[in-house]
């Protein structure tokens, strides 16, 4: 069931665990719940991020590194599951961004929270065009010979920008970006899709969308102007449901009608179908959520039902 991702040395299951709630709307118990449903289903790779949940009253950001490494402690599953997480958008020691000196002091924290000697992958959260992306890689690199980091990727990188990066990085003998995360799903294609997805399928670049369900939009969850108030996300999916997204969801239906599967599995499997994709990213506060989206790393779509969600959310 594990796919490697894009040429790194990593192999994945073919769904990532989002780290955002942890200690934020799940708690103690509730993350570790869904964290043991996670493995015991099959899944190996946990993304988070030094920031997670700096925009929460009261919290600092690392709340959810915290909890991940509490989780990890207490488990003893290190060495069953990989762990992702970024540096970049949370300021603090050596500055802002992906300044050098803010990325090894960031690097030591997100160690230290998670409680581990290693992250498996580590993301430059945003670019930051006010750094050389030469001296940014020979921060990465210094992590990665001091074997802090295994591998490093980038998430919310133009095209552009991953090309010239990863060319300099050639030019200089530095460790490329093996993987990209990038903002992907069903009603949101066009930061991904075109120049982008044909680089990282050109150069095998692993890619691990997130937001692989729209924030809870491909769920089926919001279809009417009634429902936006059944979470505190819901002020974002009046757009949704004015644009393409009525239109997804009938196709999602269909498939849905179809296959027996749950709208989470569809679109989740079909993100996994697209080309350069390795792993979405979905998050669960729950471990019902959880055991609904294990199974998409099993579904396998029709060509003809693959074509009407295309065609539905173009």
């Amino acid at each position: 069931m594990k796919t490697r991702l894009g040429s790194s040395d990593l192999e994945i299951a073919p769904l990532v665990l989002g780290g955002n709630v942890f200690g934020w709307t799940a708690d103690r118990d509730a993350s570790f719940t869904v964290l043991d449903a996670f493995v015991a289903g099959g899944g190996t790779m946990i993304d988070t991020a030094d920031v997670y949940s700096a925009w929460v009253p009261g919290h600092r950001g690392g709340e959810s590194e915290a909890m991940i490494g509490e989780w990890l402690k207490a488990s003893g599953k290190r060495d069953q599951v990989l762990i992702a997480t970024k540096v970049g958008m949370l300021p603090g020691e050596g500055g802002e961004k992906l300044a050098p000196a803010r990325i090894a002091a960031a690097c030591e924290a997100s160690l230290k929270r998670l409680g581990t000697d290693r992250i498996d992958l580590y993301f430059a959260h945003q670019d930051d065009e006010d750094t050389p992306q030469e001296a940014v890689l020979e921060a990465f690199a210094s992590l990665v010979k001091a074997g802090k980091v295994r591998v490093v990727g980038a998430s919310n990188f133009s095209a552009i920008r991953l090309k010239s990066a990863n060319e300099a990085a050639r030019a200089a003998g530095l460790p490329r970006y093996d993987v990209l995360q990038p903002e992907y799903n069903l009603v949101s294609r066009t930061k991904f899709e075109g120049e982008l997805q044909d680089y990282c399928v050109e150069q095998n670049v692993g890619v691990v969308p997130y937001y692989g369900l729209a924030s809870g939009f491909l769920t089926g969850k919001y279809r009417t102007r009634d429902d936006l108030s059944k979470s505190v996300r819901g002020g974002r999916m009046g757009d949704l449901l004015e644009g393409k997204g009525r239109a997804v969801l009938d196709a999602l239906d269909s498939v849905a009608a179809e296959t027996g599967a749950t709208l989470a599995q569809i679109s989740l499997a079909w993100l996994i179908a697209q080309d350069g994709v390795t792993a979405p990213i979905a998050s669960a506060t729950s471990v019902v959520q959880v055991e609904d989206l294990l199974p998409a790393m099993t579904l396998t779509l029709s060509g003809d039902q693959l074509d009407r969600l295309n065609n539905a959310g173009i």
